[in-house]
Order: C-alpha cells, then structure tokens, then sequence
C-alpha cells in the first residue's frame, strides 16, 4: 500500500510538474518568432520578478497579453472539461459519459448561434445594443449551455429521483432539441454559417485574460464543490442501493455534482466551443495508471488535461501557416479519437 500510494504521488507529481513547465514552453510557438530567454524573462517580469529584460513593447505584449493568456486559458479549460468527464463517469457509473452528456454542448451552441446570427442583423444591434463580439456571444452560450443543464435535470427526474439512465436519456432528448435549433438557425441565416461552424468546432483564437472572469465565475464554486465529495464519488461507484446502505444521500449528491459538472462545462464551452475527448481520454488513461480511488484522480485529471489541451492548441496554432489554425477541438478529436481506441481495445 505505502509503494503504492508513493507511486501515486510520483506520478501526480511529475504531471504537475509537466503542466507547470508547459505554461511558459507553450508560448514558444505560433508565427510571431520568439525565443525562449525572451519569453522567461518577460514572464518573470509578469510575475514580479525584477530580472533584466530587453524585449521591446511588442514582444511583450504578445507573450503576456496574447501567448500566455492563451495558454493559461487552455490549462484551465483543459483541467475541467477532464475532471467533468471524471466525475460524470463516477456519478452515472457509465465509462462513456463525458462533459456534453446532459446536451450542455448543444444548448452552448444554440446560444451562440443565436447571438452570432443576431449580431448580423444592424436593427437589433442598434435597438438593443448587441454587438457582435466574444464577450456576448460567450454569455449567450454560456446562459443556453445552464438551460440545457437544468433542463436535463428536470427530465431526468423520475419517480425514483435522479436516476442515471433517466438523465441519460434526457441529455440525448436536450442534445437532439438543441441541436435542430442550431440546424434552423444556420439555415434561416446562411451568412453566419461560416462563424458558427468555426465556433461549434472549439479555439482559443482571440481568447485572452478578458474571457478568464466567465471561466472562472462559472468553474470555482463547482470545483469547490466536488472537491469534497471524492469519497462520495468512490462510494457511488459501487451502486445507488450500497451506497443508500452506507448511508449517503444519492439523489442530493447526484444533483450537487451534475450541477457543479454543468457549471463547469458552460463555462468552458462559453469561451472556448466545444471541445471533445479530453474528458474521456484522460480519466481512463489515468485510472489504468492511479486505479479507481478519486481522490488522486481530480488532482491528475485536472493537470493532465490542462497539460493536454496546452500542447493540442499549440498544434493547432502552429500547423498551418500565415497565421491560419486548426480548431483545436478538430485537433483533440484527430488525437483523443484513437487513442481512446485503442484504450477500449486494450481493455
């Protein structure tokens, strides 16, 4: 047990360590050229450090203002979607669920499509004062991912309480509604295709410290939320009668955690899109390496999939050329799709 429990400590350690390290390594690539002492000795300054530093106006401001916000942004987007994915699979007892199970990914979409087809209308925009930019287009997907959260959740509610099938199916009901939704709008407005599309497919691209707030509004208190419910997590996983038995409230704990999970995922989506298989592929890859206690596997999910999404938006950034990216959510799916193959083969 002692071996085993130091193994787990190593591992988390050097995950940790590896999401630490990537932060400032990760603002080394995209097309403005900048090397790596420039980079530390502007970031130290950031930080408060008073270490010598000849990089002009310029480069500082697209390694603090552009690159590293971009990259602190994807960590933290990276950490929820992984530790959401960890949770749902705990808490629904369903090695597929992941963050857009509840159809929080569709209800975002809609939202946002509603916002961006909107903002091309110029009467609604001077009437209401809607302009067309992120910050709006953020708040309105995040607002139709929480209705297509607590509109799972009150489908999914049966006589029985919160029962895991009900609310899987309802998240299908909602992902389906939504999602016909956002077909109509596309069709009814063909000039906002091009925006919608590229927004539904997931970047960080214009992303920075502005659309940190939202983020973090909607994930802190949910994280503080499931942080303490670990043990909960451990106990649900051998079912909602042994459970009942031990002498935990599963229909509360169930509603606590998919609605922390929801809050966290609207965030995520409402500035960055959606984004696929980081909560699937890291909280499988973990539990083959921690096993299924989840205490440790928050803590890994959270900097492994910080540490994923960090390097798959560097990827997407900097593939192409002349300043053209990949939407990363094309780039998670293109990597997490067969590993997570793979892992179901494997096992």
């Amino acid at each position: 047990m002692t071996s085993l429990k130091q193994k787990d400590a190593l591992l988390l350690t050097l995950i940790g360590t590896g999401w630490i390290f990537s932060l400032p390594l990760a603002c080394l690539g995209g097309p403005y050229p900048l090397d790596g002492e420039t980079i530390w000795r502007t970031l130290a300054n950031f930080a408060g450090l008073s270490v010598p530093n000849d990089a002009n106006g310029t480069q500082q401001l697209i390694i603090t203002n552009i690159r590293f916000a971009r990259v602190c942004l994807a960590a933290v987007c990276g950490g929820i979607l992984a530790t959401s994915g960890l949770c749902l699979q705990g808490v629904l007892r369903n090695p597929l669920a992941e963050p857009f199970t509840l159809g929080i990914s569709a209800g975002a979409a809609c939202g946002a499509s509603l916002a961006i087809a909107l903002g091309e209308i110029p009467l609604l925009t001077a009437l209401f004062h809607m302009p067309q930019h992120a910050a709006f287009i953020s708040l309105s997907a995040l607002s139709g991912a929480l209705f297509a959260v607590f509109a799972a959740l009150w489908l999914g509610r049966s006589r029985k309480g919160l029962d895991k099938e009900h609310i899987i199916l309802a998240g299908i009901a909602v992902s389906t509604f939504f999602g016909a939704l956002v077909a109509l709008v596309k069709a009814l407005n063909e000039e906002s295709v091009t925006s919608i599309v590229f927004w539904i497919l997931g970047s960080f691209q214009g992303r920075g410290w502005e659309s940190m707030p939202l983020l973090l509004l909607a994930s802190l208190p949910a994280l503080f939320v499931l942080a303490f419910r670990w043990r909960t997590l451990d106990v649900l996983a051998f079912g909602d009668v042994q459970a009942g038995q031990m002498g935990i409230d599963v229909g509360k704990n169930r509603f606590l955690i998919l609605v922390a999970v929801g809050c966290m995922t609207a965030g995520c989506v409402a500035v960055a899109g959606v984004i696929g298989f980081v909560g699937l592929v890291i909280p499988h890859t973990l539990r083959l390496l921690l096993g299924a206690a989840h205490g440790p596997l928050l803590i890994g999910a959270f900097f492994g999939g910080g540490l994923l999404l960090v390097w798959a938006d560097v990827i997407a950034r900097t593939t192409l050329t002349g300043g053209q990216e990949i939407p990363v959510g094309v780039v998670t799916a293109l990597l997490g799709g067969p590993f997570f193959a793979l892992l179901v083969k494997q096992r």
